[in-house]
């Protein structure tokens, strides 16, 4: 029986790697998702479907044909303001300059190695964790930095050392979407929620801000470590047993240069964090907004510098301090080097803006809205199982298409005016769906990064394959999507804020 179901969940991932092996790349995907928008909006355009706009009042919405003369007109003119216009692009670009710096100069690197390499050994495993979830500040660098890592380390303590490889890559996949920073996750999915939102109600998106799960994803993190730790400790390593494996490494710490150059980036910070308090914090400060406000102000508005800003500067200072960077030119080289490693991401956001741009002018949006919402309500779909089907479908999509960009471009135009006509504020739609987003990240053949993550497996298990590590993998899946999920439909119950001025509900 044993080996039948082995068989069976082996098949189940085969199919899963080879139909996604065969869809498009997220490029093409977007380009051919544009042109069908296209076809489309002229088979539907003359059949006459309209709803009454739920934002405006009287006011009745038909969808438009982009095959007629101005629509072809449209097509060609706005081509160039579709790529600028696509939300997250610039946000995305800046606040990656900041990143960038950091990562480059080895300061996010030494960060979480300076980090793990100093929790007592008794804690080693939900550190581990947490490093792994808080490396998402730096994009993918701690798909490198930390399984390997964690691989040493638990090697190091006697104890299997692909334990701490699965407690890393849990944290640093799983977990990608908690933080106690915001980052440039935050600003790529809050700019394509707020154009999703503005559908429905433009007037609620001018309110939105993309801190809008930065209440959530705080708690997230240590609900996860905990998570992560027990599952490790209590399901993986028992699992795994005795290593008996000779392949060892040496565990180097930081060096001297490294440790004063963290000292120094820290002072920066400090420094750094003063200054920006100082636009805030005084009753007449810059940045406060009208009577005083802070979540509906300029300083909400400019997060992304403020961001950029908190990581550039100490991630000078560290490589001033560490000789990584000597002058102007090398800044400048880092920072081209940031951005010639976005190339991918601006090819994408050509293709995505055309469809995200078509979408909205097409008016299928809202229309498709309206009527998914008619259709939800007229099955007495609501609630709790509402929010369970969308994260269930959206974990279903990520074992296809690993990129969160890429989904939610494609769902939110979508699933975020669909949820606000039952009622649910985009904030929500958003936090639920990057709980579904990172859970299956780790079982996904897939992913960007999980070819790497096998060779550093290997090293220690040379038989380890693509199942192998998806079967070491699949309980933090398990275990993280069941617990986020409890988590956020209690928050649901409680009625908080996910973030700065972020509510549960949507009322219009």
């Amino acid at each position: 029986m044993d080996k039948q179901r082995k068989g069976l969940f082996q098949r189940f991932l085969d199919g899963i790697e080879s139909l996604g092996n065969k869809l498009p790349h997220p490029v093409t995907l977007f380009a051919i998702l544009a042109l069908l928008v296209v076809a489309l909006s002229a088979i539907l355009a003359p059949l006459g479907i309209s709803v009454d706009h739920p934002g405006e009042e009287g006011e009745t919405v038909e969808i438009t044909n982009l095959l007629s003369s101005e629509g072809i007109q449209y097509i060609f003119t706005s081509m160039t303001d579709n790529f600028i216009g696509f939300a997250p692009l610039g946000v995305v670009l800046v606040t990656m300059l900041g990143i960038g710096v950091a990562e480059r100069t080895g300061l996010i690197s030494a960060m979480l190695r300076g980090f793990v390499l100093s929790v007592p050994n008794r804690l080693i495993t939900a550190g581990l964790v947490f490093a792994g979830i808080m490396s998402s500040v730096a994009s993918d660098a701690g798909y490198v930095v930390l399984p390997p890592l964690g691989a040493v380390i638990f090697a190091a303590l006697g104890r299997h050392p692909l334990a701490g490889l699965a407690a890393a890559f849990a944290g640093v996949s799983a977990g990608f979407s908690a933080n106690l920073f915001l980052s440039a996750t935050d600003a790529m999915l809050g700019e394509m929620t707020i154009a999703a939102a503005a559908i429905i109600d433009p007037a609620y998106a001018d309110t939105m801000n993309i801190a809008m799960n930065y209440y959530f994803i705080i708690v997230s993190v240590f609900v996860l470590t905990f998570i992560g730790a027990w599952v490790t400790e209590r399901v993986v390593e028992p699992r795994l047993g005795e290593y008996k494996g000779e392949y060892r490494e040496k565990l180097e710490g930081l060096k001297a240069i490294e440790k004063k150059g963290l000292i120094w980036a820290g002072v920066a910070v400090g420094v750094a964090v003063a200054l920006v308090a100082l636009l805030i914090v005084p009753e007449n400060a810059p940045m406060r907004g009208e009577n005083g406000a802070i979540i509906q102000s300029p300083f909400m508005s400019s997060l992304v510098p403020v961001i950029t800003l908190l990581f550039f500067v100490p991630g000078l200072v560290y490589g001033k301090v560490t000789k990584n960077i000597r002058n102007d030119k090398d800044v400048a080289n880092q920072l081209s080097d940031t951005m010639a490693s976005m190339g991918m991401f601006i090819v994408l956001a050509f293709t995505a803006g055309q469809f995200v741009a078509f979408f909205a002018e097409t008016n299928m949006g809202l229309v498709l809205g309206v009527y998914g919402a008619e259709f939800l309500q007229s099955i007495n779909l609501s609630g709790i199982p509402l929010i369970l089907l969308f994260i269930l479908i959206a974990a279903f999509i990520n074992l296809f298409i690993g990129s969160a960009s890429a989904k939610w471009a494609m769902m939110a135009p979508v699933f975020v005016p669909i949820m606000m006509q039952l009622g649910y504020a985009p904030e929500l739609t958003q936090m639920a769906y990057r709980v579904a987003d990172s859970t299956t990240n780790i079982i996904t053949p897939l992913m960007t990064y999980f070819a790497i993550i096998i060779a550093f497996a290997q090293k220690y298990d040379k038989k380890m394959g693509i199942g192998t590590l998806i079967s070491v993998m699949f309980p933090y899946t398990i275990y993280f999507l069941v617990g986020w999920t409890v988590v956020l439909i209690v928050w649901m119950f409680l009625g908080i804020d996910l973030g700065p001025g972020s509510p549960i509900l949507y009322n219009n």
